[in-house]
């Protein structure tokens, strides 16, 4: 933080006057521009020095060994330092805010600190709640800034700045207009990157609310919902330091979708995050085909989670008298004892009920063989108790000092010691172990949900809500596991608990989380939780039993099968009526000319809403070309290579009915070509949609030709069949 000049406020006038025209070429304005970028250089190289020094010293601490435990823990929050510096070169410093009382604060992707030992910020992470102003400062309510300044930099060097006033004399709609637009026209890469220098006050809103419960955010395409939801992984992190210790789960809608995302949190320095797919959140299992919609809407209801309680619990053992050998003797273990050991583990996970009952079956057979073995002696003790007595009296006559040991010290009772070594015996012994494994069998979740959902009778008896005919399409399902099926193993998998050890911890807490099934996170962020099933979102609970969860979607691009329309249905059964609302409204990605197609076709999904509003305009009107079905695929090639043309440097996507993308892929290898589910959260310079009326007639056909019609951030074209 430092005073502006009185020279700074010349710029200012000069620089406010560029912004404004975008245009000028005056001599003024001209030397007005350089004198402002060489500033921010001056800055930036500042900045830069002071991160290469921490980085160097980082590094110098993380080549010493770990020693111990607590020097482990220190070196893994080195680690985590080091890897946020080092990801923090591109693009360091991005703002400025000048205040009304004079002083200077600069925002970036890190905080960093003066070497003075006054240790003042030299930079401001625009986490901090210093650097909010920077987002949420109008002209209206200027927070106590005279200006807002975004500095545009290419690697180590400042290539211009964008300079806002906040006292009135200019009224933009957005906050810091030109670097918003000017990063909206940008090619696309097919990469998402960060937006921490463009974010808008209703996205920073968000960002930055409590993360008390679950928290529901509604958006239309290109409201930024997924940006949303990346950068509040990073806030939420920063601002709650012990999040970072149980990681942060980012469930996106499919794996190229988290490939599309996968730069950015990296980029803002977080490495507590595991990114999943609810279908990639089992370890070691996959899944193995399509499956229709029918039966993921049937296997998605919620009455599954009860239905497969009921059906582990039908597993656990039934009191009986169980009769244990030990070194050639039987002992007994009542019934009623039996009974009353079941029920003090009541409640637990099936394998972990299990463990605590062996622990107790083990303790009981160590008290019985020693109980016998202190009657065994007590028997022989009674039967030479007149021999024990004539010893000890002809030893009263022995003279001797210092008599040898009496009677009642050769007892034979076990010590201590010698009956935990008992017990540690009997609960290594094979033979135990095999009584134990008869009784009460260790299981697998997947040989029980396949046996399960093969099993007409298993299924009328334990999911009695099913019909004749939903039975019957789930038994005779193919093997390979459906999407569907990964919840229902997950919750048997619960249901049973672990039967091994977890792994050992990595260098990083998201390396440990992704390895573990039962992990619990910290916080749980959803895109497109629109699609999730019930039985999905029961998966995301058992991993945040806390609820602090954030999940963005817009219900109006909902192509899943599940039957809701609306998130209170959505979400009803995960939280019934405990969750928070926030909306976005405005849509920053897809073209004015664009948007105004969609509320046609939203009305034909049966939506009540309004499309967001669109804050820019490209110029570009869309176009559509009737083709015949034999020409198709040759016409959308000729259309992909003129769009390929017309935006060299970005991207160009297509999309089209499921039953056409095997053809169209023949033509195009070098494009996505995807359906309108598989496009979900995606974008692209440049859209081809391929026979809409054909996404239009497929089950929600109308909300999947919503999400197509809004990919581009400049051009659309449509292919559509005569």
């Amino acid at each position: 933080m430092r005073r502006k000049s009185a020279l700074d406020n010349g710029i200012a006038d000069v620089t406010t006057a560029i912004s404004r025209s975008g245009t000028s070429t005056s001599p003024a304005a001209d030397a007005a521009r350089r004198s402002a970028v060489a500033e921010e250089q001056e800055f930036l190289d500042s900045a830069m020095a002071q991160r290469d020094t921490l980085v160097d010293h980082l590094q110098a601490e993380l080549s010493s060994a770990a020693l111990d435990v607590l020097e482990r823990a220190r070196l893994r929050m080195l680690r985590q330092q080091y890897e946020q510096l080092r990801r923090a070169q591109e693009r360091l410093v991005f703002g400025r805010l000048d205040g009304l009382d004079g002083t200077v604060r600069h925002v970036g992707r890190v905080g960093l600190r003066n070497d003075d030992e006054d240790g003042e910020p030299l930079l401001l992470d625009w986490r901090a709640p210093a650097a909010r102003p920077f987002y949420t400062a109008t002209a209206v309510d200027p927070q106590g800034q005279a200006r807002r300044r975004h500095i545009r930099t290419t690697g180590p060097v400042v290539v211009g700045v964008d300079d806002e006033p906040l006292d009135g004399t200019m009224t933009a709609e957005l906050v810091g207009e030109g670097a918003l637009l000017a990063a909206l026209d940008q090619r696309r890469t097919g990469h998402m990157s960060a937006a921490i220098s463009t974010l808008q006050r209703e996205q920073d809103d968000i960002i930055r609310a409590e993360a008390t419960g679950p928290l529901i955010v509604q958006g239309g395409p290109g409201t930024g919902k997924t940006v949303v939801a990346l950068h509040r992984v990073a806030y939420l992190l920063f601002a709650h330091s012990t999040m970072a210790d149980q990681a942060v789960l980012v469930l996106g809608p499919s794996p190229r979708f988290l490939r599309y995302i996968a730069q950015v949190l990296p980029a803002l320095g977080e490495t507590a995050v595991v990114s999943a797919t609810c279908d990639t959140l089992l370890p070691g299992i996959r899944v193995g085909r399509d499956e229709s919609r029918t039966l993921a809407e049937i296997k998605g209801r919620a009455l599954w989670q009860a239905a497969l309680e009921n059906y582990v619990g039908s597993l656990f053992p039934r009191p009986r008298e169980l009769k244990l050998r030990w070194e050639g003797e039987f002992y007994v273990i009542s019934a009623g004892t039996v009974a009353q050991i079941l029920a003090s583990v009541r409640g637990r996970p099936y394998h972990r009920a299990r463990e605590a009952c062996a622990e107790q079956l083990h303790h009981l057979l160590t008290e019985a063989v020693v109980d016998q073995r202190e009657a065994l002696m007590h028997a022989m003790e009674e039967g030479f108790e007149d021999i024990l007595a004539r010893v000890d009296r002809s030893m009263e006559h022995d003279h001797r000092p210092g008599g040898g040991p009496t009677g009642s010290d050769v007892d034979g009772l076990l010590s201590e010691e010698e009956i935990d070594i008992l017990r540690g015996r009997i609960g290594e012994n094979a033979t135990i172990a095999r009584f134990v494994e008869a009784w009460w069998p260790t299981l697998d979740a997947e040989d029980l949900v396949g046996g399960l959902l093969t099993d007409r009778a298993l299924l009328a008896r334990f999911v009695p809500q099913l019909s004749a005919a939903e039975i019957t399409a789930v038994s005779t399902e193919p093997a390979p596991w459906a999407s569907s099926d990964i919840p229902l193993l997950d919750a048997v998998a619960d249901l049973l608990g672990e039967t091994e050890a977890p792994p050992p911890p990595g260098d990083f807490v998201a390396d440990h989380a992704r390895r573990q099934r039962g992990w619990v996170y910290g916080h749980v962020v959803i895109d497109e939780a629109q699609e999730l099933s019930e039985m999905q979102w029961q998966m995301v609970l058992r991993r945040c039993p806390s609820r602090s969860v954030t999940a963005v979607g817009d219900i109006d691009q909902t192509e899943a099968a599940h039957r809701h329309t609306s998130w209170a249905q959505a979400v009803r059964a995960a939280f019934g009526e405990r969750w928070t609302a926030a909306e976005l409204t405005i849509c920053y990605r897809t073209p004015r000319e664009v948007m105004d197609l969609t509320g046609p076709v939203l009305k034909q999904a049966g939506s009540h809403n309004s499309p967001p509003r669109a804050v820019r305009s490209c110029g570009i009107d869309p176009w559509v070309r009737t083709v015949a079905p034999a020409e198709l695929a040759a016409t959308a090639a000729r259309a992909v290579r003129q769009l390929q043309q017309r935006w060299h440097g970005g991207t160009v996507g297509v999309i089209a009915p499921a039953d056409r993308i095997a053809e169209l892929h023949a033509v195009l290898s070098d494009v996505p070509v995807l359906t309108a589910v598989q496009a979900k959260g995606l974008e692209w310079d440049a859209a081809l949609l391929v026979d809409p009326q054909g996404i239009a007639a497929g089950p929600r056909g109308w909300n999947g030709l919503y999400v197509a019609l809004t990919r581009c951030t400049q051009e659309l074209g449509q292919l559509v069949l005569a």
